[in-house]
């Protein structure tokens, strides 16, 4: 199939299964959630480190809680806050396998069920692929780099400049690794020998792949839409927030914001997710198309039976 041809039908079993559009749905949902939350603390210790020159603290938040809430009330945010950001950090990963093999199975003419049992069955893996580029994610960048700067001391500048070289290098390996989670979904492989068939289809297949990721450069629209969400999100809370407290107390005040964001990410998240689906059943298709083609370093196969009928 050539690059268009791939696109064409990636977004056309975006369009037809929806099973595949509410795994993507509950994907970005929450990936937005922790994203958002993250940015709100971190522009808060911007502010506190670079305006204020006193930076919080990693508790600051729960103290905060903990002074203007009644006790009992704050204990219950904070831990249900914890289970949240546990879930939003562990979820997606399920739901990535799940896209990757109901996309595959949808693509090869079969019945498109079973995704809970691909979610799970592929989870430990998925998850040890993304740790291993733990650091491509910015959000997550941005998180290590706050805690060099806030707990570092005299190596706090060194240390921003090493999260920042590991940031470049992840991307790098990214690059080359694309096809890794599609070859431990579809083909049931170790995460090693996933992250040697991806390397080998794209250095292969360099030019294809080049083309296809232009051809998609239209993708890029959703990283662009993604941070304007999770700059505008946490905008929202605060703006909101700050507001109220002019007539309302601050507890109420601030959790009417978080509503409204919590609102504004639930519409942005049903949108997100074609764009999840459709990016990632391309790169589905794409490795189910290369990965029967001959590799380029395999000339002549060993001829087995021919050795069986000499007799050796």
């Amino acid at each position: 199939m050539t690059p268009r041809e791939i696109v064409a039908k990636a977004w056309t079993i975006t369009k037809t299964v929806p099973m595949l559009r509410r795994w993507g749905f509950a994907k970005s949902f929450l990936e937005t959630m922790l994203n958002a939350k993250l940015l709100i603390y971190q522009t808060w210790f911007a502010y506190s480190y670079f305006i204020l020159k006193e930076p919080i603290g990693f508790f600051t938040m729960e103290e905060v809680l903990l002074e203007h809430l009644p006790k009992w009330l704050a204990i219950t945010i904070i831990v249900l806050l914890l289970l949240l950001v546990a879930i939003e950090l562990i979820f997606p990963h399920f739901a990535k396998g799940a896209i990757i093999g109901l996309a595959a199975k949808e693509y090869k003419k079969e019945e498109v069920k079973g995704g809970l049992v691909l979610a799970l069955y592929n989870f430990f893996p998925l998850f040890a692929l993304h740790e291993m580029l733990v650091f491509s994610g910015t959000t997550t960048t941005i998180t290590w780099a706050s805690l060099s700067l806030r707990y570092g001391g005299a190596a706090a500048m060194l240390g921003v400049i090493i999260i920042g070289v590991l940031w470049l290098a992840s991307h790098v390996l990214e690059f080359f690794w694309m096809f890794a989670e599609e070859a431990v979904v579809v083909r049931k492989v170790g995460v090693g020998k996933s992250i040697k068939r991806s390397f080998k289809l794209v250095v292969s297949y360099l030019g294809h792949v080049v083309f296809l990721l232009l051809l998609l450069f239209f993708i890029s629209l959703r990283i662009l839409a993604n941070i304007l969400m999770v700059v505008l999100i946490p905008g929202v809370v605060m703006g909101v927030g700050f507001l109220l407290t002019t007539f309302l107390p601050p507890a109420v005040s601030y959790g009417l914001g978080a509503l409204l964001g919590m609102v504004i990410i639930f519409f942005a998240s049903y949108f997100f997710a074609y764009l999840e689906v459709f990016r990632q059943t391309v790169w589905t298709i794409t490795y189910i198309e290369l990965s029967k083609q001959r590799e380029l370093d395999v000339i002549e196969k060993p001829d087995d039976e021919d050795d069986d009928d000499d007799g050796h």
